[in-house]
């Protein structure tokens, strides 16, 4: 019988990969492999977008200068968007397609049919900004998730935690100076793309509705448990989000080849159970997950596994190593989060 989990998935987000990329589609195959073998897939609902999104629904975020650039490149044989970021002939097609993904997710949830959903979709998102794709990034899917909710089932407080190890500077660039839509990161510094200070707190009426942790390499469990307990679980409190949706990336995973920090996987369910028994108080249980990063293929699909595993109430053992309980990095960064931001909320 399945459950109020699901995915978003569809084999076309395999379509835009480059094997020699760290954001590679061996990262999604395995994810799914994983799900298929341990019989997740069959205890919870599965979602295929049918068609790729229209271009007003991309608009809502990105000019649509930058989508028409974007979709000619393809077209023209492009092979990169900047340095870090490539193209394939498939890429925008497959990026629109994402993009529907997101829509479908938040259509689920808002209409009841689900109460939380991970959506695995590629081309990840978050370090696109309005104008420009970057960050292996082409459309900015958790952002147009978010505008989708204020304008179309008329939201007025959604949250965002973005716990990738990578700042989402995308996602905060286009809701910084709004008080609807309250944006955590957790993250390392420094670190690529090098936003993401403490003193980044949101602007015009948006002040104090960006909240950056910007934590050492290095940090790991307990850094990260501690920042939850004294900040992240405040917040989500002080706010009373109508909805959670989450930058899910796996990249602050202790052996994940582009980043420096020390999270074992089990911590990852650890993080899902926090924000779930919040997400049942506060939004009724809905919460929506995004695949961001995440760049040790097997070590990631073991995460995603703890994660869907926890929210959906499964019971099956989660995949552990070890844990990591280094020195309390986090402190100075929680005090100074706290002295930012404690004329806003009740942290």
């Amino acid at each position: 019988m399945k459950n109020g989990m699901g995915i978003v998935y569809h084999d076309d987000f395999l379509l835009h990969t480059n094997y020699y990329h760290p954001e590679c589609k061996e990262r999604l195959e395995a994810i799914m492999s994983k799900l298929r073998t341990t019989g997740v897939l069959a205890s919870i609902t599965s979602i295929a977008p049918r068609e790729a999104a229209p271009l007003e629904k991309i608009t809502l975020v990105h000019g649509e200068a930058y989508i028409r650039s974007v979709e000619r490149a393809c077209r023209e044989g492009q092979q990169q968007l900047d340095m870090d970021t490539y193209l394939t002939p498939e890429t925008y097609n497959v990026a629109r397609l994402a993009v529907q993904g997101a829509l479908d997710a938040v259509e689920a949830v808002m209409n009841n049919r689900l109460d939380k959903v991970f959506a695995f979709l590629r081309p990840p998102g978050h370090h696109a900004e309005v104008s420009r794709g970057m960050g292996f990034c082409i459309f900015n899917n958790i952002a147009i998730a978010a505008r989708v909710l204020q304008k179309e089932y008329g939201l007025e407080r959604i949250m965002i935690i973005d716990w990738d190890v990578h700042h989402g500077n995308g996602t905060q660039h286009v809701f910084e100076e709004e008080k609807e839509v309250l944006f955590f990161s957790v993250h390392q510094s420094p670190a690529y793309p090098g936003t993401g200070a403490l003193r980044e707190i949101g602007s015009k009426e948006g002040v104090g509705y960006t909240v950056n942790a910007p934590l050492p390499p290095g940090s790991g469990d307990g850094d990260y448990l501690l920042l939850f307990n004294e900040v992240v679980l405040p917040l989500m409190y002080s706010y009373k989000p109508q909805i959670i949706l989450v930058s899910a990336g796996q990249d602050a995973y202790r052996g994940d080849p582009l980043a420096s920090m020390k999270l074992s996987k089990q911590f990852y369910a650890r993080m899902a159970e926090l924000i779930g028994q919040a997400a049942a108080e506060l939004s009724g249980g809905k919460m929506l997950l995004f695949l961001e990063g995440g760049y040790n293929v097997e070590a990631q699909a073991d995460i995603v596994f703890n994660v869907i595993n926890t929210l959906a109430g499964l019971g099956l053992p989660l995949e552990e190593d070890k844990n990591t309980n280094e020195q309390p990095y986090a402190e100075k960064v929680i005090h100074t989060i706290k002295s930012y931001h404690k004329q806003y909320w009740n942290i």
